[in-house]
């Protein structure tokens, strides 16, 4: 019997060996930013490094309507996008995706060519220059703005543009003024405009207003989605990518100048403005129950404002991928 149960002991080990040998490794697709920041070690050690046996495939892309076609149509696994959008996309793929972590917190700031703004409180009655209305943006101004007590229809003019190039532009012009800009774009307008200087930091601000609720909510930019089918099919492989990008984080995060290099490199945003914006992106891979409370709340704040903003409903508890 002892020899019956050591042969089948070995043929399972066997039979998982097999198997994993046999999962596929995932085609991933991430934005220029902060999104494809975090992946930038991992994508250098597929290309360069003790990775390359394990048949990764990146892309990096410059625009969302690059990404919501491929993640749709199948042709990649695992996508880094805005928050709200994968949401979107569990809604419109009928479950189709889940959510396996979040990569990105707030990236977004109220920034000045001048000194007049140090609170929330003192944007009343002032004109901010913005863009990306009806997306996150708009969503995370309204709810800091509205649950401080300012209306975001009467108290402050809100002008938004159609590009964050556009903003700078403006201040430029007028030689004074306020802008909401998200990262690494503030570093970029920072070697333009030396003026110009960092009034708030948005999700400091948000969490501020989530202080002593039971279950507070956090502004979240980016998550890492994977098509459902994929996580079903190769769950050794997703695990080990995981893993592997976790450690691309904490890289990046505690080697900044390294970082910073490996970003240059691969087009994501110009070595010396990675270098000074990374501290200040919130790079981050967030899992599990932490991932489901976070971004659950994230996305009951924006339902509240806009049902659209997460493709009309929210998503169910599988939606969620925890281990």
């Amino acid at each position: 019997m002892k020899k019956i149960l050591a042969l089948l002991s070995v043929l399972l080990l066997v039979f998982a060996s097999v198997s994993a040998l046999a999962e596929t490794a995932p085609r991933v697709i991430a934005l220029k930013g902060p999104t494809a920041m975090g992946m930038v070690q991992l994508m250098d050690r597929s290309d360069n490094g003790d990775l390359k046996e394990e048949g990764y495939s990146f892309t990096i892309a410059a625009a969302i309507d690059e990404v919501t076609p491929q993640i749709a149509q199948g042709n990649v696994d695992i996508a880094a996008v805005p928050a709200n959008l994968a949401s979107v996309l569990y809604n419109k793929m009928n479950g189709g995706v889940q959510v396996i972590g979040i990569n990105t917190l707030g990236v977004l700031y109220i920034v000045e060519n001048g000194d007049t703004v140090s609170s929330v409180e003192d944007l009343r009655g002032k004109t901010i220059y913005a863009s990306g209305k009806g997306a996150t943006p708009e969503y995370a101004l309204n709810y800091i703005l509205s649950s401080s007590g300012i209306d975001p229809e009467k108290d402050v003019t809100i002008e938004w543009k159609s590009e964050h190039a556009e903003c700078l532009q403006t201040l430029i012009a007028s030689g004074s003024g306020i802008a909401m800009l998200p990262q690494p774009f503030v570093t970029t307008a920072q070697t333009k405009l030396e003026t110009l200087r960092i009034a708030l930091d948005l999700t400091e601000e948000w969490d501020k207003l989530q202080e002593g609720k039971e279950n507070p909510s956090s502004l979240l930019t980016g998550v890492v989605i994977v098509r459902r089918a994929y996580a079903e099919e190769n769950p050794e492989a997703l695990r080990k990518f995981l893993g592997y990008y976790k450690e691309s984080v904490d890289f990046v995060n505690s080697s900044v100048e390294e970082a910073a290099e490996l970003i240059g490199n691969y087009g994501i945003v110009p070595a010396a403005v990675a270098v000074k914006a990374i501290p200040a992106c919130n790079i981050t891979l967030l899992e599990g129950e932490e991932l489901k409370t976070k971004l659950s709340g994230y996305l009951a704040v924006l339902f509240e404002q806009n049902p659209a903003a997460v493709g009309g409903t929210l998503p169910a508890d599988d939606f969620y991928f925890v281990k």
